[in-house]
């Protein structure tokens, strides 16, 4: 985790005017997008609407065509994942990326592993520090770190993802649908986790289709349609239907709804959850 984070509301992520294609398909049509410290930011939008393809251009799976993108204030080019990870941005995808036959801790330094003296896994180094992440973000719900993560429930399996990705000294971290799939108690557990990333000086990136979870955890929403900007506001300035109708119509609340150009689709490989307008996934 940062261990000096910017003051609450300073843009630690910031694109402007970005643009991708895939062929001839325009996916994201001049976006700006900022992300803040000490804030969630919700990014919201029907399928089709380029928020997985904006993720991955900030994640360097997708680079740009065009557009700038800035980290802390300066100007940074991030053409692959490695680049993201050396700024200090995580992604927890939908599908977590956890190994169900290794521990936690062996999951959470997965790829990055400390090492002793002699080229030997440093297990007692790591165990101490998986624990101290763990307790610095208050969860309780995990018996051992030796439990082998098959035995997690889902809940459970989403805190050791998000953990896995502050450890890194992150200043960003980017989750994709946390919520999906669990239940009423899982579903808050994680959310007060969500929420307690930011208060400790995280920037924090949502993706989720549950209405309700937007509204409970974040202090900005910006929402996607058709590859561009629809909506940037703020989570206390708005409703669910506001959020509903900035989603299924591209306008702002209050404004007529824009006349549709050229349909704009996501890159074939991109797919999402269809958006329920009653709020739950």
């Amino acid at each position: 985790m940062t261990e000096n984070p910017p003051p609450a509301g300073t843009p630690v992520l910031e694109l402007r005017g970005v643009n991708k294609s895939f062929g001839p398909v325009h996916v994201l049509n001049d976006v700006d997008f900022a992300a803040s410290a000490g804030e969630v930011t919700s990014l919201v939008g029907d399928n089709g609407a380029g928020k997985s393809t904006l993720v991955k251009c900030i994640g360097g799976i997708y680079p740009i065509d065009s557009g700038s993108y800035f980290f802390r204030g300066q100007r940074v080019s991030v053409s692959q994942p490695r680049d993201a990870a050396g700024l200090g941005i995580e992604i927890v995808y939908q599908d977590l990326a956890l190994c169900d036959n290794l521990d936690i801790v062996q999951n959470m330094f997965l790829g990055r592993e400390r090492r002793g003296r002699f080229g030997g896994l440093d297990e007692a180094r790591m165990e101490k520090q998986a624990g101290e992440t763990l307790a610095g973000l208050s969860v309780r719900t995990v018996k051992s770190l030796r439990q082998r993560v098959s035995s997690l429930s889902g809940g459970q399996r989403q805190t050791v993802a998000i953990a896995k990705a502050v450890l890194w000294n992150s200043s960003l971290v980017i989750l994709d649908e946390p919520t999906a799939a669990l239940g009423v108690a899982q579903t808050e557990q994680v959310l007060q986790l969500v929420r307690r990333l930011a208060d400790r000086g995280l920037a924090v990136i949502l993706i989720s289709h549950n209405m309700n979870d937007v509204m409970k955890v974040s202090d900005r929403i910006v929402a996607l349609y058709l590859g561009r900007v629809a909506a940037d506001v703020r989570a206390k300035d708005v409703t669910v239907s506001d959020v509903v109708q900035m989603i299924t119509t591209g306008s702002a609340p209050g404004a007529a709804a824009p006349v549709n150009g050229a349909a704009t689709v996501e890159a074939p490989a991109d797919a999402s959850v269809v958006v329920a307008k009653g709020g739950a996934a």
